[in-house]
């Protein structure tokens, strides 16, 4: 099988961003936002998906993180979809609970080519430092929207808003890491009734 590889680069007048990934990897990234608590969370989604990730971004921080954070779920979901390519032979679909300390998030996901975000996270404050909570969100429909990938996200309870934004984080990587795994008993087949996923 061809390795599942995927690179893109994405310039406006607002950032610019690098990204490529290896499905098949071990989660090793390196990765570079200007945002450290965005860092942070790519490097959960990057570990927990064992998705190889080098992610490079330069952006107008001097405004706030909203581009930066944007620009590269756009990236990300592109260099994804690239390194599926027709996605034959995945598993297409999975959920997870994950519970971190006293916070529990569900991600369910279907890598359908139809992009859909539900997005059911509720946070009790406007910044967890100095990251807009907001921005989570935002992340997630980028890579959802140019990855080809609905996704459900529900935030069961929590108190903590870094734990709550954390469980998304690592419940998506888990959700991936498992929908793109290649399942041996349809490995030529595209998973579908339509005979196309893109």
């Amino acid at each position: 099988m061809a390795e599942r590889k995927g690179e893109i680069s994405r310039k406006t007048n607002e950032t610019s961003v690098s990204v490529s990934v290896h499905i098949d990897g071990t989660g090793k990234g390196k990765i570079s936002t200007g945002v450290g608590f965005f860092d942070h969370m790519l490097d959960q989604l990057c570990r927990h998906s064992l998705i190889d990730m080098d992610i490079e971004a330069k952006g107008d921080l001097h405004i706030d993180d909203h581009h930066t954070v944007e620009d590269t779920g756009i990236a990300l979901g592109q260099a994804i979809s690239k390194a599926l390519g027709d996605r034959k032979g995945i598993t297409r679909y999975a959920s997870i609970d994950l519970a971190m300390d006293e916070t529990m998030t569900k991600a369910a996901i279907d890598v359908s080519g139809r992009p859909f975000l539900v997005w059911n996270v509720a946070f009790s404050a406007p910044k967890i430092g100095t990251f807009d909570t907001e921005l989570v969100r935002e992340f997630f429909q980028a890579l959802a929207q140019n990855g080809g990938i609905t996704l459900h996200v529900l935030n069961h309870y929590g108190a903590n808003n870094h734990h709550i934004a954390e469980t998304c984080f690592k419940a998506v990587a888990r959700a991936l890491r498992t929908a793109t795994e290649i399942d041996p008993r349809q490995a030529n087949q595209i998973p579908s009734t339509k005979g196309t996923l893109v």
